[in-house]
């Protein structure tokens, strides 16, 4: 592919892009529930509630020893929630994707959303100081204000924002229903394995489900400004290349592209004018370039049927005369004839 034809891509928005999710009034509703759920679960256990009480009982019964015999998969399996595994995974297939659609929006709604998401949980951790149920120190307390760091559960929160992306990026309605429910299954089955391995209270991973869903409801509000970085981080990629290959972007202009003495220009998204090319009025627009070595360079003629080509040659026989050959058109005498036999 040419230089050229990258900085036109690079300059347009692909037409292959989605249109990313809007704020509809029912995501609306249901990210004001989920806030709502949000709050509850965090009163009630503030208020050591009768969510406080099922936490215990269920640390009490220790799931680990009932079904010891899922213990090994599920210590792999918990790794689907774990912030730098998945990151890498999903920015990997996100690149890719960049890569095809020649845009970096992608994986600038990865690193909004997963930014998003650190500030909120990491800010409810360590605001609420939990302990986990293996430094729990009184029985039906709510372990809060201890310095602990586990409500809510991040590993729950990053399994559903960083799987829930790939539906929110997802081309069409089909596959983004498909996907929402195999990164809801796989949050699910996060979450609950946190509670099996005994390193998260059943309230840390219901509040983990409500700080992701959150996140990924709340991502709307964010694409005015993840649009407004992209074209600014590609002004700035595109003079770059500018500056380490000023002679890159520069060749002939296609015949009959523009009227005479119409000068043709590259603009960056920021409004800077890279690439003036001048067209010379006397010649129509077919004027020779130069290439950066020097030698000139002319435009290529259109393309015309065999028809309507000149002859390259005068018709007839392009066989040069020999002064041996007699011409074919003279007829041969008979005595011409019988000599040439009796000589042979």
């Amino acid at each position: 592919m040419r230089t050229d034809d990258k900085l036109d891509q690079m300059e347009e928005r692909p037409t292959d892009r989605v249109r990313p999710p809007s704020m509809t009034r029912t995501r609306m509703w249901l990210f004001w529930g989920t806030l709502a759920v949000y709050l509850a679960i965090v009163a009630g256990v503030l208020a050591t509630s009768w969510l406080v009480t099922f936490d215990w009982q269920v640390m009490f019964f220790r799931p680990y020893k009932q079904w010891p015999e899922i213990h090994a998969f599920l210590d792999y399996f918990v790794v689907l929630g774990q912030r730098g595994p998945t990151a890498v995974a999903v920015a990997a297939w996100l690149g890719w994707r960049c890569w095809r659609q020649r845009n970096l929006h992608p994986l600038l709604v990865l690193g909004a959303s997963l930014l998003l998401l650190n500030i909120t949980v990491g800010a409810a951790k360590l605001g609420m100081g939990r302990l986990g149920p293996h430094y729990a120190t009184v029985v039906g307390a709510n372990e809060m204000g201890l310095g602990g760091d586990i409500f809510p559960s991040g590993h729950t929160a990053n399994a559903v924002v960083t799987w829930g992306v790939l539906a929110y990026l997802a081309t069409t309605s089909l596959r983004r229903r498909t996907l929402s429910v195999i990164a809801a299954l796989g949050a699910l089955g996060v979450g609950m394995t946190t509670v099996y391995l005994g390193t998260h209270w059943v309230s840390d991973v219901l509040l983990g489900w409500a700080a992701g869903l959150l996140v990924l409801l709340a991502m709307p509000w964010l694409e005015p400004g993840i649009t407004w970085f992209e074209d600014r981080l590609m002004g700035i990629l595109l003079r770059l290349w500018l500056r380490l290959r000023p002679d890159s972007l520069r060749g002939p202009l296609p015949v009959g592209s523009l009227a005479p003495g119409v000068s043709r220009q590259r603009i960056a998204p920021d409004g800077e004018v890279l690439v003036r090319e001048p067209i010379s009025a006397g010649t129509g627009g077919r004027s020779a370039a130069h290439t950066p070595d020097g030698w000139p360079h002319h435009p290529s003629r259109p393309y015309t049927i065999r028809s309507e080509r000149a002859p390259a040659a005068p018709a007839g026989s392009r066989r040069p005369p020999h002064a041996d050959r007699m011409p074919r058109t003279i007829p041969l005498s008979p005595t011409s004839g019988r000599g040439r036999n009796a000589s042979g």
